[in-house]
Order: C-alpha cells, then structure tokens, then sequence
C-alpha cells in the first residue's frame, strides 16, 4: 500500500496539484484490501489520480467513497477507472448526489466492469434524471456479477420503477434490492410485482416508505418467498445432484483403480515369471560354462600328466644312462686295478733285476732327484688343480641338479598358481608354461650335454696325466735302476699316487652312486606327481560328474518350475476370470445404479411438477384469501368509519350535553 500511495501522490504531482493530506493520511495504514475514503472531499485532481491508479491496482477489494461530495467530473473520472478494474468487489457511494453524467458513468461501469458483486448508491438523486436511470437499468439488464444493489432514497419516481422492472426482467444475477424511501407508488409496485414472476434470481426486494399499497407489498413478499424456496429447491436439487455425480464419479474411479491394480498385478506377475525365466537360464549358462571350465582343467591336467609321463621316462632314460655310466667307471677301475697290479708285478721282477743297476746309478740318480722332485711338485700341482677342477664340476652338477629340482617346485608351483587363474588366459598360461617347460628342459639337456663334455674333457685330461704319470714313471723305473733310494721314493710317491688315485675313483663311484639314487628319487617324485594328478583327474571327474547330476537337478527344478508356471498363469487367468466376472457384476450394479438415478430424476421431475401444481393451488388459494382478506378489511374498515361517527355522533352528543347542563355554569374556569 506504500507503493500506491507513492504512486498517487507521483501522479498528483504530474498533473501539476498537490495531493490531499487527509487521503495521505488514509493510505497510511488501511486495512489490507480495503481503501475507506468516507466523508473526504475528494478533488477532481485526486479523483483522476485514483482513477488511474485503480485500472491497474491489484490490491484493493472494497473502496468506499460514500459522503465524499464528489463533482460530476471526479465521479466520472473515478468509475471510468474501474471499468477496467478486476480485483474490487465492494464499491460504496453514499451520499455524493451524482446527478446525469454520473449516473451515466454508473452504466458504463456496470456494463464495463465484470468483478463488482455489491453497489450502494443511498442518497445520490439518480432518479431525477430519467434518461441516465434508464441508461443505468439497460446497462443493470445486462450485467452477469452484480448480487446485490442499493438505491434508498434516490428519488426515484414510478417511472424509474418500470425501468428497473424492465431491467429485473432479463437480469439473472441480482439476489438482493434495496428500494425503501424513494417515489415508487403504486405504478412503480405493480410494474416492479409484474416483473418478478420473470425474474428468479432476486430474494430480497425491499419497498417500505415509497406509497405502495399494502396488497403489493404483500404481492412482493409472496414472490420473494417463491423465489427463495425455489433457490432453496435447486440448491437441494443441484446438492443432491452433485452428490450422485460424487458417489457415481467414485464408483467409476473406485472400478477404474481395482482394474489398474488387477493389471499391475498382472503386469507384475508376468515381469516376475519372464526374471525367473531370465535367472533359470542365466544359472543354466553359469553351469555350463563351469562345466566348460572343468573340461579345460580336465584337459589341462590330462597335458600335464602327459608331460609329467615324458619327463618321468626322460629322467628314466637319463637314469639308465647314468646307471651305464656308472657300470663303466666300475669296469674301467677294475681294468685299472688290473693293470696296475700287472705293472706292480713287473716293477718288482724290473726293480729285482735292476736293484744292482740302481746301486750303480745312485750318484747320477741323487743329482736327478732334485729335478724328479720338481716334476714331481708340478704334477701333484697339476692333480691338484684337476682335482679341484673335477670338485667344481661336480659340485656345479649338483647346484644344477639343486637348481633343476628347484625349478621342478617352482615350476609346480607355478601351475599351482596357474590353476587359480581366470579361464580367459588358462590357455595363454598353459602356452607359455608349456615353453617354459620345454626351455628348461632344454637347458638341462644343454646343461647335461656340458656336463658331460665337461666330464669327458676331464676324463681326456685324466688320461692324458695318466699317460704323462707313465711316462713319468716309465723314465723313473729307467733311472730308479740308477739309485735304490730314488726307487723307494718313487715307489712310495707311486703308491701315494694310487691310493689318491683310488680314493678319487672311489669319490667319483660315489658321487655316481649318489647321481644315481637322485635320479631315482626324482623318478619317484615324478611317479607320485603323476599319481596325484592322476588323483586330481578322478577327483575332477568326480566333480564334473556331480556338475553333471547338478546340472540335471536344476533342469529337473526349471521344468518343475515350468510347470509351477504354467499353473500360477491357470491360476491368474481363473482370478481375472472371477474378477472380470465381478467386475461386470458391479457394471450391472452401476447400470442398477443409473437406472435408481434415472428414476430418482423422474421422481424429482415428478415432485417437482407437483410441487408447482402445489404451488399454482396455494398461490389460487392465496388469492383468494388475499380478496376475502381484502373484503374483511374493507368491511372492517366501514365498521371503523361506523364506529369513529357514532363516536364523534356520541362525543358531539356528550359535549352539546355538557355545553347545556346547569353544571357547567358552577365549574371554575382555567
């Protein structure tokens, strides 16, 4: 409301006036929706301002100017305001005496205006102007939201009276009128009576204080009180009526939400037999492919166990040849102890023979000594070294053997892992253990071969020092005949020799004979590694053949569920059977319904013709208890005449008594 009185005092100010401090101080503080300009004299300046304002206001509800003295001018440009205003319902113009152009305006408005529900006009003079009345009531004939309209004393005259009768006439939206101190008289009230029985809307008519005759009055009343039982009447009526539009709208919408539930059941029941359907053959695919993941491994460790047998008959083969090997040192030591003790043998008879030659060549044999001596250094030195060298192949054989019964664990340790792993890269591992496999054995053939050139170059060395230790020995047995002492030496170094010689065969028998025994406890392991695979391939036959009895269980409970199936779509078909069946029960209950409805309609029709027949009787009766009435008061009204001239004939009588009695003569004067 601020901004409204911003506004009026902006535009006061454009038209070049001042605005009024007493409207000021009314758009203070007025009530929310309501703007009360009573008994301020408003000026034209102010009227057009707010006039302004009100085309666009959408605040204000009730605006009430009554005895605000408004001039023809400012009423006009006041009520041209609101013709374009939506928002006011209450206009109050008491005591303004608008005269013709305002009245005119007046009729612009109600013609105009299409949200005013309540007019007081109390003393304004409209009906002096009979021209602009008549503009005012052709423009109240057409207007559809008026309720209610008050024109006390207005001055209006009997002609005025068949205007607004004209006007009730085709008006359907009044319900109240207020005409009580106006100049109707009986034209007016009989005019104004003629007009109602047209007119249905209108339930309060008031006309005291304007000369009509009683009997109008009466006419007036009677009508209003049709009108009012007929408002009654179809207020019933139309809450009756939308009572059973209800209760059939929620019949309908009562089967219409059973029906939907009926199909959402159905819908919901159908989704759930197509997701069991889904999950079945989901779970079909998820065992097939676990049994296609169980033939894999199956097929996977029937490769291994195929490997495992080629590797167990290598390291059979490699046993055999290291057993053959081992035979062959044997029959080389005893070839060798043979030759030896023939070479003993014929030492002694040589070293009988040349004892005395060794007696003889003693001085050349001690200058030789010291050089036999050295070269006897240098070859310990170099047995030494061989035997250090054949120490280190050995024990290189034995790391490789470690590194190869190692890589054997790690290996299977591997495909232990392996085993574990997705079945998307089993046959990319499988793959690339296979050549992993194929690598290592390779290398340890490779190594094998080495190791046994290796062998067989230490075996050619062996012999070649053996074949320099003869010569050796061949030159010493030459020379041993040369001094005794030298021979005793070299017998002593000899014997040395061949008891390190033989305690290197026995080394090497040994080491063969641990070889050996290796290579037959890893052909044990081997034998058990493809016994438990062997395990392994029973106990994953078994499981295939349990997938296999699973798989048909579930095929066993899908058909079972098939079938429960096809029983629930029996059973849901019998259930939307019934419920069609209910359903067009309840349509026939519906159509039962209607049929009630129509006859009740009927019914009503029927009453209702009854109720004006009964009606028609009581406004016949009416009447003419209205005419006996009208003759008892007439006669009554002769008897009051009777009555007041025997009273007067009597009082005239008892003062010419008293006038000439001799008593008034004695009576003291006032």
């Amino acid at each position: 409301m601020e901004e409204f009185r911003h506004c009026y005092s902006r535009l006061c100010r454009e038209s070049g006036a001042e605005p009024q401090d007493t409207v000021l101080q009314k758009l203070q503080e007025p009530p929310r929706g309501r703007l009360d300009l009573a008994t301020q004299s408003l000026t034209v300046d102010t009227c057009r301002a707010l006039g302004k304002l009100l085309q666009k206001e959408a605040l204000l509800t009730e605006l009430i100017l009554s005895d605000c003295m408004l001039s023809e001018e400012g009423a006009t440009l006041l009520l041209q305001g609101l013709c374009a205003n939506t928002i006011v319902r209450f206009l109050d113009l008491k005591g303004n005496n608008l005269q013709a152009a305002g009245t005119e305006a007046l009729g612009r408005l109600l013609r105009q205006n299409k949200s005013i529900q309540s007019l007081t006009l109390e003393w304004n003079n409209l009906g002096m102007w009979e021209d602009a009345f008549a503009t005012f009531c052709g423009a109240l004939a057409g207007n559809g939201t008026l309720r209610q309209l008050d024109l006390r004393n207005n001055q209006i005259s009997h002609k005025g009276a068949e205007e607004l009768a004209l006007a009730l006439t085709c008006n359907a939206s009044l319900q109240q009128l207020d005409l009580r101190w106006n100049n109707i008289g009986l034209l007016g009230g009989r005019a104004l009576v003629n007009s109602l029985p047209r007119n249905r809307a209108l339930w309060r008519l008031e006309l005291a204080g304007n000369n009509v005759p009683g009997d109008v009055l009466r006419a007036v009343e009677q009508a209003m009180d049709r009108n009012r039982e007929r408002q009654t009447t179809s207020r019933e009526n139309q809450a009756r009526t939308h009572v059973l539009s209800k209760e059939v709208q929620h019949l309908q919408e009562e089967k219409s939400r059973q029906f939907l539930d009926l199909m959402e059941t159905i819908d919901k029941q159908r989704k759930e037999m197509a997701r069991s359907g889904r999950a079945s053959a989901a779970r079909v695919e998820q065992l097939q492919e676990a049994l296609n993941e169980r033939r894999s491994v199956i097929n996977a460790l029937k490769a291994k166990l195929q490997m495992a047998e080629a590797a167990r008959a290598l390291s059979e083969q490699k046993a055999q040849s290291l057993g053959e090997l081992l035979a062959a040192a044997e029959q080389e030591q005893q070839s060798l102890a043979q030759r030896q003790a023939k070479e003993h043998r014929l030492e002694r008879q040589e070293a009988a023979e040349r004892e005395s030659k060794l007696l003889r060549d003693l001085s050349a044999a001690n200058e030789k000594n010291l050089l036999l001596r050295n070269q006897v250094d240098e070859l310990e030195r170099k047995v030494r070294s061989r035997q250090e060298q054949l120490f280190l192949a050995r024990r290189e054989l034995s790391s490789a053997a470690a590194e190869l019964k190692m890589r054997a664990s790690q290996a299977e340790e591997r495909l232990e892992l392996e085993k574990k792993r997705s079945r998307q890269s089993l046959e990319d591992l499988e793959q690339l253990r296979a050549k992993e496999v194929e690598h290592m054995t390779r290398h340890l053939e490779e190594s094998e071969r080495a190791m046994q050139e290796r062998v067989q170059s230490l075996e050619a060395s062996r012999l070649s020092l053996e074949e320099e230790l003869s010569r050796v020995k061949a030159a010493a047995l030459s020379e041993r005949g040369q001094a005794e002492e030298e021979l005793i030496k070299a017998k002593n170094q000899v014997r040395l020799e061949e008891q390190q010689r033989l305690a290197h065969l026995e080394e090497k028998l040994r080491l063969l004979a641990q070889a050996r025994d290796e290579a037959q406890s890893a052909c044990l392991q081997q034998r058990q590694t493809v016994a438990d695979a062997q395990a392994r391939a029973s106990q994953l036959g078994l499981q295939v053949e349990g997938l296999r009895r699973h798989l048909e269980e579930l095929q066993q409970e899908l058909s079972s569920k098939d079938q429960e199936k096809v029983a629930e779509v029996s059973r849901v078909r019998v259930e939307l059977q019934e419920r069609n069946g209910r359903l067009q029960a309840e349509l026939a209950a519906q159509e039962a319904l209607r049929e009630k409805v129509a006859a009740l309609e009927r019914r009503l029709k029927v009453i209702a013709s009854d109720h004006r027949e009964a009606l028609l009787d009581r406004e016949s009766e009416n009447a003419s208890l209205r005419e006996k009435l009208r003759l008892k008061e007439a006669e009554i009204a002769r008897i009051r005449e009777e009555e007041v001239q025997r009273a007067s004939f009597l009082q005239n009588a008892v003062l010419a008594y008293v006038q000439g009695s001799p008593l008034r003569a004695l009576r003291p004067q006032k």
